[in-house]
């Protein structure tokens, strides 16, 4: 079930899926025993910029939503890029943290499109514990971000 040859989806999707680098000092995915840990990742695009803006007042709900879901996309293929078989891992928990309006309160309707995204792709696999919570800034004013623990399978 390798990303790099599924069918690519249109719209905020289409970002290629390259490997996220660290902006800092720290990793983009570390593994402890059996569980592998995402650093948070925004949507960026293909020319490696993020999608930016704040969520309830420059972006709506839809557009956040295909940004989360690419922000799966890319934690998908980090795994994939990494080594780890995507068949053999399971999604446990998701952070979503939404670059939102002050009086914006749909943080789970956008961290959703990552959830719907993870479970489309992995089955029950995908499904996890979740987070969604809003902030009043993001790095590069990006839309959303996304961390997520997984557990390999035997």
């Amino acid at each position: 079930m390798s990303l790099k040859n599924a069918h690519q989806p249109s719209g905020a999707d289409e970002a290629a899926l390259v490997p996220v680098s660290p902006g800092g000092t720290y990793r983009t995915i570390r593994s402890a025993g059996g569980t592998v840990y995402l650093s948070g990742q925004g949507p960026m695009k293909s020319d490696g910029t993020f999608h930016a803006g704040k969520v309830g007042t420059d972006i709506d709900i839809p557009e956040a939503y295909q940004h989360a879901r690419l922000v799966a996309r890319q934690m998908l293929a980090t795994m994939e890029d990494a080594g780890f078989d995507l068949e053999r891992i399971e999604v446990v928990k998701v952070f979503g943290m939404v670059n939102a309006a002050p009086r914006f309160e749909e943080h789970p309707a956008v961290i959703n499109g990552c959830s719907d995204y993870l479970v489309e792709r992995l089955g029950e696999r995908g499904e996890h514990a979740r987070s969604a919570v809003g902030m009043g800034s993001l790095p590069h004013n990006m839309t959303v971000e996304i961390e997520a623990i997984f557990r390999l399978l035997d």
